[in-house]
């Protein structure tokens, strides 16, 4: 991650969440803050994936202040895997955090998710938006819609996938995203973890945002 990177813990619902924080470089416009959530902790999830580490660089380019955690028993977070409901808890509560710092109170909200972390924020933002808040947009990558019940997602989500994952096979994610009417943008050649692919992820989401 970038040099800046700062490492901090709050207090949880059931004790610490070790935290990451990067911040976009002096002189560029702020535009909001974003969430990235990592993979399966059971299989080596953290925050410092790879791929969680692209979102979160991406993120900072655009212009966010961009934060990472996590999940229970990784790491400096208290506790052990919750199979995603903890997880969630966890989650809102750093959401909580996040929007109580100084000028962070109503700025633009990103989600941004990998593999099983799409699972849990897709609950987290389903929370989130009925109890009143508000998000921007948010970027899943390898959605785990074969491996565990991701809720529906906002119209604009941009669901990116490898073409070749064998960690949870396209056909689910297109059954996932078909009744909501959701586009797949797909990676030719890649699998789950993106290998030589996460300039094109990069890409991708930079693009969007156009």
């Amino acid at each position: 991650m970038n040099a800046q990177t700062q490492k901090f813990h709050i207090d949880g619902p059931i004790g610490q969440i070790e935290c990451a924080l990067d911040t976009p470089d002096a002189g560029t416009p702020v535009r909001g803050i974003a969430l990235v959530a990592h993979p399966h902790p059971l299989f080596g999830g953290t925050m410092d994936n790879k791929v969680a580490q692209t979102l979160a660089r991406t993120l900072v380019q655009l212009g966010y202040t961009t934060y990472r955690s996590n999940f229970r028993g990784v790491g400096g977070t208290a506790g052990t895997h919750d199979n995603g409901i903890g997880e969630q808890d966890d989650l809102l509560e750093l959401i909580r955090y996040m929007r109580a710092q100084p000028g962070q109170a109503d700025v633009p909200l990103v989600l941004a998710g990998f593999s099983f972390g799409t699972f849990v924020l897709s609950h987290v933002a389903k929370r989130y938006l009925e109890a009143g808040g508000e998000i921007e947009r948010m970027v899943f990558v390898g959605t785990a819609a074969s491996r565990w019940e991701v809720a529906p997602v906002r119209e604009d989500t941009l669901v990116i996938h490898g073409e070749l994952d064998d960690t949870v096979p396209i056909l689910s994610v297109y059954e996932w995203a078909r009744p909501q009417e959701l586009p797949v943008v797909v990676i030719p050649g890649a699998e789950h973890f993106l290998h030589r692919k996460l300039h094109i992820l990069k890409r991708i989401i930079v693009d969007a945002w156009r």
